[in-house]
């Protein structure tokens, strides 16, 4: 683990000892020092920028109540990507529960619709990261997860390994796997 990562884990499990003490202020700081974690996770789940904030508040006020239930076996980046994957999974199952049984009813205006996209949330792409992102959700689940977590998010095989419950050696293959078929697909761009 780099310097710089493992300051971060030690800071991370400071301020979850700290927060246990139920002070606002330090709650605040747990808050700041992951709700970008979060919400880049959640991002890369949703693929909606409105959604990933909702789902960044749920994870971040579950996690505040649910301190006491952290039990230190994994890092606390571990524990808060578990949690907001588990959100975005049960998101997304309730928003296509939705929009099977939507309905228009005139008479009471009762209408549920996916939303459509607001010009806020529509991130400003160049041709390049485009691509990549297309390449991207064109790999296996196992590699892009395995990718996305290791490059995007930093974390080790071994927290990787611990939060997906798979080997390391695994892990390993899947992301050689994923960073190959990437070089591979986007060497035109070169």
């Amino acid at each position: 683990m780099g310097t710089a990562l493992l300051a971060n884990h030690i800071e991370n499990e400071n301020l979850v000892s700290d927060a246990l003490g139920n002070e606002v202020q330090n709650a605040n700081q747990f808050v700041n020092a992951n709700k970008n974690f979060v919400f880049s996770t959640a991002l890369r789940y949703t693929k909606d920028y409105d959604d990933a904030d909702d789902i960044t508040q749920e994870v971040l006020i579950k996690a505040l109540s649910n301190l006491g239930g952290f039990n230190h076996q994994s890092s606390v980046k571990t524990w808060l990507y578990r949690i907001t994957v588990n959100m975005c999974l049960n998101y997304k199952r309730k928003k296509s529960l939705l929009s099977f049984f939507s309905y228009s009813n005139s008479d009471n205006d009762f209408e549920i619709e996916s939303k459509e996209a607001s010009a806020h949330s529509k991130m400003e792409n160049s041709e390049l990261y485009e691509r990549f992102n297309h390449e991207l959700t064109k790999l296996p689940e196992k590699q892009r997860e395995t990718f996305a977590l290791r490059y995007f998010h930093d974390l080790s095989y071994q927290e990787i390994s611990e939060l997906l419950g798979t080997s390391v050696g695994g892990l390993k293959a899947n992301y050689f796997q994923a960073v190959k078929k990437l070089a591979q697909n986007m060497k035109d761009l070169r």
